[in-house]
């Protein structure tokens, strides 16, 4: 059994002597896993950084064993933000979310395509809300998708300003009021207003990843006992400490 095709590296892990276990998203064979011998090396190590951007060949006896992966390197993603711990804090959590929520090879292209395009727009000002907006695209892949559309309780489709968590619906400003202890809250980037000031908002990233985190820790993250990946809970903390220096 063999193929070939190309992947983003979700993860690498040590395995025996210099050998890794790489984990890759692909877009015609999902979420697939191989062996890379002498892939922990010194040499190889620099390839296998999650974000990166692979040629790949899949080898293996039968179809149900681990098989071996041969990889040459694309495009070295992460190396373009080691001066930049917020984007790499991005970048490494999106590719651990991926790797918690997806079972393994099972093809999901429109996934693929979706972490392709986040990863080349990293660079961008507004990255931080196309993260969140690629977490909401996940969960609606997953069949966990929001409704942000209109009002739960009064259909109106405008002052939308908090979500149900129960339904994942979105809810009005005046429909929310005597329940807005229990809603969650809707940040305007989400529905689309418009960056006047081109200024990263951290608050609003902050309660954007808190909406997204609710429903991911719900119907994702639920599978594994300790909850969700500990790169998307760095990237949280370092949003979080973002919106604290800025308020002060």
């Amino acid at each position: 059994m063999n193929w070939s095709d190309i992947g983003i590296v979700l993860s690498a892990r040590k395995h025996g002597e210099g050998s890794a276990i790489v984990s890759l998203m692909t877009p015609e064979h999902g979420r697939h896993a191989g062996l890379v011998r002498g892939g922990s090396g010194k040499r190889a190590r620099g390839i296998y950084e999650a974000g990166n951007l692979v040629a790949v060949e899949w080898r293996a006896r039968i179809e149900e064993h681990l098989g071996t992966f041969t990889c040459e390197l694309l495009k070295p993603q992460a190396a373009l933000y080691l001066d930049d711990s917020l984007r790499l804090a991005g970048l490494s959590s999106a590719c651990s979310v991926l790797e918690m929520a997806l079972p393994e090879r099972e093809s999901h292209p429109d996934v693929y395509e979706s972490l392709f395009n986040f990863i080349a727009n990293l660079e961008s000002d507004t990255w931080l809300e196309s993260y969140v907006e690629w977490e909401l695209h996940l969960l609606a892949e997953l069949g966990f998708g929001l409704d942000l559309s209109s009002c739960a309780s009064t259909g109106q489709q405008d002052e939308l300003i908090y979500v149900s968590p129960k339904s994942g619906q979105a809810v009005s400003t005046n429909a929310g009021e005597p329940y807005k202890d229990k809603l969650l809250a809707l940040p305007d980037f989400l529905m689309g207003a418009p960056n006047v000031d081109q200024q990263t908002d951290f608050g609003a990233v902050f309660l954007g990843l808190h909406l997204t985190g609710y429903f991911m820790d719900r119907h994702v993250f639920i599978h594994n006992k300790n909850g969700a990946p500990p790169a998307r809970t760095r990237l949280v903390d370092r949003v979080k400490q973002k919106n604290t220096i800025s308020d002060n």
